[in-house]
């Protein structure tokens, strides 16, 4: 961190961060602590800077937590267990776009389905006969798909036992698991859509509302590839490491 020395102020402007930020981001560790003159003022230097522009990408990719957590354990912890912990930043965004995408497969399945039919409403709901007639395949596959965790009707106890109600929740999933079954995904590849569905909420988004999500987590991946020349940078073998 070579360089004419810079005051607080002369940080704040060049990170785009408050003074009381930049204070605050030295005393958690997100940068290294800064040298003080012999009137006690804080002196920095243009490392800092760059350790703040790179902690505001990190913040944005990956949220202000991990991005602390990152930024602290690259001057703390062993290189090796650092970069792993950097590496894990890309894998889990990779993870979210893999989940938006499985969404996104899992809500084209049923996209081309008639659009004539009416809209469903709370109170519908099927029986394993009337539902297994609906999709085309046998009540036995429908038991099967709920063994897998594809599909999860209701249990309804009647005066001569209990029996399946699949409610609006579950006759989706079953449209869904149909389509792409139907479509050659095989069963690990279906659970992976259903699943990504039930994370993002009980009724799924939109397909837009998913393209939306795809182009957020774009920006965020290039936000953290520009915070990993900083941490490449501090990874090195070098002064301080």
């Amino acid at each position: 961190m070579d360089g004419a020395p810079l005051g607080t102020a002369e940080v704040a402007a060049a990170s785009g961060y408050s003074v009381q930020q930049v204070r605050d981001l030295e005393a958690q560790g997100v940068i290294p602590p800064a040298s003080r003159s012999a009137a006690g003022y804080r002196r920095f230097a243009a490392g800092h800077v760059e350790a703040l522009r790179a902690y505001r990408d990190l913040a944005f990719a990956v949220g202000p937590v991990a991005a602390r957590h990152v930024m602290r354990a690259i001057r703390s912890e062993p290189r090796a267990t650092a970069a792993a912990l950097a590496s894990g930043l890309h894998q889990r965004l990779h993870d979210e776009r893999a989940q938006a995408l499985a969404a996104r497969t899992a809500l084209e399945a049923i996209s081309g389905e008639a659009e004539t039919e009416a809209e469903p409403v709370a109170s519908d709901a099927m029986t394993i006969t009337e539902l297994s007639q609906a999709l085309g395949v046998r009540s036995s596959t429908l038991r099967f798909w709920e063994q897998c965790g594809l599909v999860a009707p209701n249990r309804v106890t009647t005066p001569s036992g209990s029996s399946r109600r699949y409610g609006l929740t579950a006759i989706r999933e079953a449209r869904i698991t149909a389509a792409l079954r139907a479509g050659g995904y095989r069963i690990p590849e279906v659970e992976l859509a259903i699943t990504a569905i039930r994370d993002l909420g009980e009724t799924g988004e939109s397909a837009a509302a998913l393209d939306a999500r795809l182009e957020s987590i774009a920006d965020r991946t290039i936000a953290l590839l520009r915070a990993g020349a900083f941490l490449a940078a501090e990874l090195s073998d070098g002064p301080g490491r």
